[in-house]
């Protein structure tokens, strides 16, 4: 009822308007406002889905083009291991703290080789290549290495330095040499006996002829009348020992031009027990001038070979005169002879043996006496124990040698018999 006593009137807000019509005024201006942010949130978020989608898209792009890269990059480093593995030379990359990074193939099979043991698990350098490696250390060099192991006698290093700024990793390049530093060695062997030849032929000529003369007049002054007197003797002695030394000379000019034509003896069946007696007839009297006891003892009387007697004459005296220039002091030559007997792999051979009791042959030098051009006395041509072994293997047989320093020296002669059965 009181209601209807006191009527209600709009409240008035301070400013004179009515409270109702602000609020009404708000709230429009309120939603025009959130319409206008509204409207602006939409247009910012179509931006951003247009960015996104635009990211997204080049994201893929970027995506596939690193997949690409990627594989190009797996495809070129599969390509570039495969050379390394296919290279005929070694490639070995080391950091700074000796790690090695790269080690291909040939690398660990030439370091395999050098250390005789498999590299498979090999991830520093060895300890003992290590001192190679410091020879190196000063820019691109190239050093060559005598390994002597086994078939590796020879090893080509090269080293490149990387800066600081591309990684300063140490590129080591092995190679396996061997064959060219024997290919090198063969080439000046062919020249040095290229110019000995031309040389020794030269002088060889030269000498020939006055020889000759010697020769003849030696012969002439030995069948002259001397007389039985002591002194006739003596002359006679003398008359034989010059020929005995001419006969020498001109074995060695015929060494020099025998083993440059190298022509092939004219085999014929020769009594080799025939042939010993008169070599030991012959080198009496240089055993004698010599102070050197000559023996001659042998089971091969009869015993017929196959060759072409001046020629096997000349190799048993280059070998009985070289044991008598080392038995300065005198001593004892004993050439001996017999039957090998067959062992079911070859037939009998006859074998020859010249023994001296010289100074002997240092080790080192064994295994060059029959290499041409090679010698320890001045002046020697070094041709003679070359003509000796090739004109053996002329005849099918072997010329072998065994010597000890102070304790003499032994040569072996072994040729095939004639008719002998396997």
């Amino acid at each position: 009822m009181s209601s209807s006593l006191h009527p209600t009137f709009p409240s008035v807000q301070p400013g004179g308007l009515p409270s109702g019509a602000l609020d009404e005024r708000s709230l429009a201006s309120a939603f025009a406002s959130f319409t206008e942010a509204a409207g602006s949130l939409e247009r910012s978020y179509l931006q951003l889905q247009t960015e996104v989608s635009r990211l997204r898209h080049e994201l893929e792009d970027t995506n596939r083009d690193l997949i690409r890269s990627l594989a190009e990059n797996r495809r070129m480093r599969e390509h570039l291991n495969r050379i390394l593995e296919g290279l005929p030379c070694g490639v070995l990359v080391t950091e700074a703290d000796g790690t090695i990074t790269i080690a291909n193939p040939e690398t660990r099979r030439l370091l395999g080789t050098l250390a005789d043991a498999g590299l498979d698990a090999l991830e520093r350098i060895p300890v003992w290549m290590q001192e190679w490696l410091d020879d190196m250390r000063d820019g691109s060099v190239e050093r060559e290495y005598r390994c002597g192991s086994g078939s590796l006698e020879w090893i080509s290093i090269r080293r490149a330095q990387l800066a600081a700024a591309e990684g300063g990793s140490s590129i080591f390049i092995l190679q396996d040499v061997s064959e060219a530093k024997r290919l090198e060695e063969a080439q000046q062997a062919l020249r040095r006996r290229q110019a000995l030849t031309e040389m020794s032929s030269l002088l060889a000529h030269e000498i020939r002829n006055p020889l000759g003369s010697l020769e003849l007049f030696a012969e002439l002054l030995a069948e002259s009348e001397l007389g039985e007197s002591e002194s006739g003797k003596e002359r006679r002695q003398w008359a034989e020992q010059l020929q005995a030394g001419l006969r020498t000379l001109a074995a060695t000019v015929n060494n020099v031009l025998q083993f440059h034509s190298q022509p092939q003896p004219e085999l014929a069946p020769t009594d080799l027990g025939l042939l010993l007696g008169s070599i030991g007839e012959f080198l009496r009297p240089l055993a004698n001038q010599a102070e050197v006891r000559l023996e001659l003892d042998h089971d091969l009387a009869g015993v017929q070979v196959a060759a072409d007697r001046h020629r096997l004459e000349q190799v048993l005296l280059n070998l009985a005169l070289n044991a008598f220039r080392f038995m300065s002091g005198g001593g004892t030559l004993k050439i001996s002879g017999g039957i090998a007997r067959a062992d079911g792999r070859q037939a009998a051979r006859a074998r020859v043996k010249i023994e001296d009791s010289g100074a002997g042959i240092v080790a080192e030098n064994l295994p060059h006496i029959f290499r041409p051009g090679f010698t320890t006395r001045p002046g020697s041509p070094g041709l003679g124990l070359a003509v000796c072994k090739t004109i053996v293997e002329q005849h099918g047989g072997d010329l072998a040698v065994a010597s000890r320093p102070g304790s003499g020296t032994t040569f072996w002669l072994e040729f095939p018999v004639l008719g002998a059965n396997p």
